[in-house]
């Protein structure tokens, strides 16, 4: 894999449900509904405590570190956390496929700190959706920087797979709306602005979008034996 393609795999990466990350850069100015609430994953005190410093520091407060042991998966699902931060130090590959099975049931920004890696490493945290991989970067200074590069990265792969799903939805939906021209062209000698018009007319007579009449027309069609 190419620096390039890493790049922008991790620019695309991410997940599900955007949010603002300028909602909690002021502490003074916050409501209480704007509060971020962050979980660190860390089995060790020291490096816990840095990036707990780092975020406090920047104003964050619901903060909360849960070791990565037990039934940890099913403790974070319900503390539903905004953002999480992995901090694997210098992780077996046990470990490190752990956490990346993790990153994708959670689909939150995710930002994981590690002492060393390497591209296969990094294509594989990418490839499970965390937002920010960060090699040696353990300061308490940067967390914030790096915590809203997560969120933005996330933010941009959600907006990106949303607009990938709406073209993709109006494809099949244009496709499936000639085909039910072609059923009405054929069975009924229309042309295709006509059988377009059909179609268009039924929908509004009947409240209904155009292509779920012309889905309808298809089944029917099918069941028939008339299919185009």
């Amino acid at each position: 894999m190419t620096t390039a393609t890493v790049r922008r795999r991790a620019i695309m990466q991410s997940a599900r449900s955007p949010f603002d990350v300028r909602r909690c850069s002021n502490h003074s100015a916050r409501r209480e509904d704007q509060i971020l609430r962050i979980v660190i994953i860390d089995d060790t005190g020291l490096r816990a405590t840095v990036l707990e410093e780092g975020l406090r520091e920047a104003g964050y407060d619901d903060i909360h570190v849960v070791p990565p042991r037990g039934a940890f998966v099913a403790r974070l699902e319900r503390m539903a956390p905004d953002v999480v931060l992995m901090d694997l130090g210098d992780p077996s590959r046990d470990t490190l496929e752990e956490m990346l099975i993790v990153s994708r049931a959670l689909a939150r920004p995710i930002a994981m700190f590690v002492d060393r890696s390497d591209e296969a490493m990094i294509g594989a945290a990418i490839d499970a959706g965390v937002s920010a991989y960060v090699v040696d970067g353990l300061r308490k200074d940067r967390v914030k920087p790096i915590l809203d590069l997560a969120i933005r990265r996330f933010n941009a792969f959600a907006r990106m797979q949303a607009a990938l799903d709406e073209a993709t939805t109006a494809l099949a939906d244009r496709k499936t709306i000639d085909k039910a021209k072609s059923i009405l062209m054929t069975s009924r000698n229309l042309s295709e602005p006509d059988a377009y018009a059909l179609l268009r007319s039924t929908a509004m007579n009947a409240n209904r979008r155009i292509v779920d009449v012309a889905e309808a027309l298809i089944t029917a069609s099918g069941l028939l034996g008339s299919g185009a």
